[in-house]
């Protein structure tokens, strides 16, 4: 039996190697194919990306005809580079520098030349191309916006570089490919797929026919259409109430996740990054370094959460039994927590208990709550962790998975961070008192802190926040609908929430009241520096606010951060009751907020930290000009004297 074992395998390997060959030889003739590639042309037919729409069918974005001019450098022979670069409005440098790199890709493969002239710039080169022998056009779409808000939203549209080619062989130089939002996210789904046709030359170089009768020919297949959560005009709106802002305002809809609003101030038309002038402008987007344009503040910018943080504070506290809800505090304008240290508190002073302490925002009552919860236990570092487990249970301090290219996991401090941060001596939880009113080392995003909203508002669960809501003929991925349960028992929710509710009524947003809406929402501030003049200076407070509405049965919460705008109450409050007015109704009430936060520029306060890109200067007067029109319309209708 052994003697035949080797015999057979021989046998059996040499057969298997012949029958390949076979194929590869006689039946399969693509290798064929690639060795005639110097005498076969290959022309790509790019399909048209899919729509998008926003989660009630309106359309955003859409395509348009554009025309890239494509070269073979090694068919170019004897033409007028002059009157070529006239047609084209280049110069000899801009000619010979594109015709070098096409050189480095390859000599006899097209590349791109000049990419995304529009129909009235390709028609005088069209008229004469013939006269340009090596040059031809490819037609491909770009995107069309419908609107001229949601940039960070939907990305750009831009050619692959080399290492996107070599990492996906599906794109050849010149291909055009999705970046940031959900052009990035999507791009599979969106970008189609793009057919190829080969043609025959003969030995002078002309075209003879399509290639074995088109067998390998394929046909282009159009993009998928989706609809994200968005709500157009919510979106729209938050980005007029944050003009001449700077900072980041997400809204979700707690019962299922998805992203209402995803709010990024300074923004700019996504339009300008279209066509010939893409890079030029992108250049200058980029190249700001003060007001970040392309900077997503909504899922990127990691912030002290300040008192919105209170709420997890006392949530904890419930849960690990150190407070009851009639546990009192007493609050003396602030709390001295150790000799010679004391954290001062704008409540008004008393005793608090969790009700009072959250509708007055009481530095002393929560400051309170947070020793009795790393003290429970003998081990602070093990504390730390438990109280560090509760918090991360909310979804912060982790990316959180989202459907977005981009984000920042905001950090939640563990007994390791402390462990780095006093190596030599030990520490307690009147070392790290800070954490209990969002000051300590806690950063959380924007996104995060509306998702802890979302959270609260449905009484301790959530899902994954997420903007794609619809791909026909695709199942949205079942992340986005798995319910995400937090260690803190449904039943403290319902109190927080009363004190939530009493921050309206009578506590620090009672001015920001919307009638007939019960709305739950926490103020907040952050302290913010920053290094000027290489100096690090303390500058005007961040402006925090978080919201979610109604009560019962909530349909939206939302989180506001304006950077430098002082206290929660005064812009990023009122920003919180108008979205949510507008989401709710669809109108707005509250005309003297609405006046007062369209009109309200923080411009003065960012002019110490260097000036906006001609770009974003651009877009802000369009956008002010907008703006000006919308409240000129509204001031004959508004009674001054009765504002509050």
């Amino acid at each position: 039996m052994r003697k035949l074992l080797l015999p057979s395998l021989i046998i059996i390997v040499a057969s298997l190697l012949v029958l390949r060959l076979f194929y590869l030889q006689i039946i399969d003739d693509s290798f064929k194919l690639k060795s005639d590639n110097n005498a076969i042309k290959i022309k790509y037919d790019y399909p048209e990306r899919g729509y998008i729409y926003d989660r009630n069918g309106v359309l955003l974005v859409a395509n348009q005809p554009s025309y890239d001019i494509m070269v073979i450098p090694r068919d170019i022979k004897n033409i007028d580079t002059l009157e070529f670069c006239q047609l084209l409005d280049i110069t000899k440098e801009d000619f010979l520098k594109k015709i070098a790199k096409a050189k480095v890709y390859s000599p006899r493969l097209p590349s791109v030349f000049l990419p995304q002239l529009n129909k009235s710039e390709f028609a005088a080169f069209q008229e004469k191309m013939r006269k340009f022998e090596g040059f031809y056009f490819q037609k491909r779409s770009l995107r069309d916006y419908q609107v001229n808000f949601g940039a960070n939203v939907f990305g750009f549209i831009t050619q692959v570089n080399e290492k996107q080619i070599e990492k996906n062989p599906y794109y050849n130089s010149g291909d055009l490919i999705g970046k940031q939002g959900v052009e990035e996210s999507y791009e599979e789904i969106l970008r189609g797929i793009k057919g190829v046709k080969y043609y025959q030359k003969d030995k002078f170089n002309r075209e003879i026919g399509s290639f074995k009768d088109g067998k390998y020919d394929t046909i282009a297949v159009q993009g998928e259409d989706i609809n994200l959560t968005l709500d157009m005009v919510l979106q729209q709106y938050g980005e007029e109430l944050m003009v001449n802002k700077r900072g980041g305002i997400v809204a979700i809809e707690p019962s299922t996740g998805e992203i209402l609003a995803l709010v990024t101030a300074p923004s700019y038309d996504p339009a300008i990054l279209v066509g010939r002038q893409r890079s030029k402008n992108y250049t200058l987007l980029y190249r700001d370094s003060i007001a970040k344009p392309l900077y997503d503040r909504g899922l990127l910018a990691e912030y002290p959460p300040g008192s919105p943080f209170k709420i997890l504070t006392g949530l904890v506290g419930l849960q690990e039994n150190v407070i009851e809800l009639n546990t009192t505090f007493m609050c003396n304008h602030g709390f001295a927590y150790a000799p010679g240290r004391f954290q001062g508190c704008h409540c008004g002073g008393g005793a608090r208990d969790l009700h009072v302490g959250i509708y007055k925002s009481c530095n002393a009552y929560f400051s309170n709550v947070y020793l009795r919860t790393i003290g429970k236990y003998a081990s602070a570092p093990y504390a730390v962790d438990v109280w560090s487990n509760h918090v991360k249970s909310f979804g912060l301090g982790q990316f959180m998975g989202y459907d977005l290219p981009t984000g920042k996991k905001g950090k939640v401090p563990t007994s390791k961070t402390y462990k780095k941060m006093y190596p030599d001596w030990g520490w307690s939880g009147k070392t790290i008192i800070s954490n209990a009113i969002g000051q300590g080392e806690v950063l959380m995003t924007p996104i995060q802190l509306a998702n802890m909203m979302a959270t609260v508002a449905n009484r301790g669960y959530y899902y994954t926040p997420h903007i794609i809501k619809k791909i026909e003929g695709h199942k949205i991925d079942s992340k986005f609908t798995t319910k995400h349960v937090t260690t803190i028992d449904k039943k403290y929710f319902e109190p927080m929430i009363s004190g939530l509710f009493d921050v309206y009524n009578m506590g620090t947003a009672a001015g920001l009241r919307v009638e007939g809406i019960d709305i739950c929402g926490k103020t907040g501030t952050a302290e913010n520096f920053a290094k000027i003049d290489g100096k690090r200076t303390q500058l005007e407070d961040h402006s925090i606010f978080v919201a979610f509405a109604p009560k019962d049965n909530p349909k939206i919460a939302i989180a506001i951060m304006i950077e430098n705008g002082g206290f929660g109450s005064t812009i990023a409050g009122p920003i919180a009751s108008l979205m949510i007015e507008k989401y709710l109704r669809g109108k707005i009430t509250r005309t003297d907020l609405e006046k007062r936060t369209l009109e309200r520029s923080l411009q003065d306060r960012y002019a110490k930290l260097g000036g906006l890109s001609e770009v974003v200067k651009r877009e802000m007067r369009r956008k002010d000009s907008i703006l000006k029109k919308k409240t000129a319309i509204l001031l004959p209708k508004i009674d001054t004297t009765k504002s509050n």
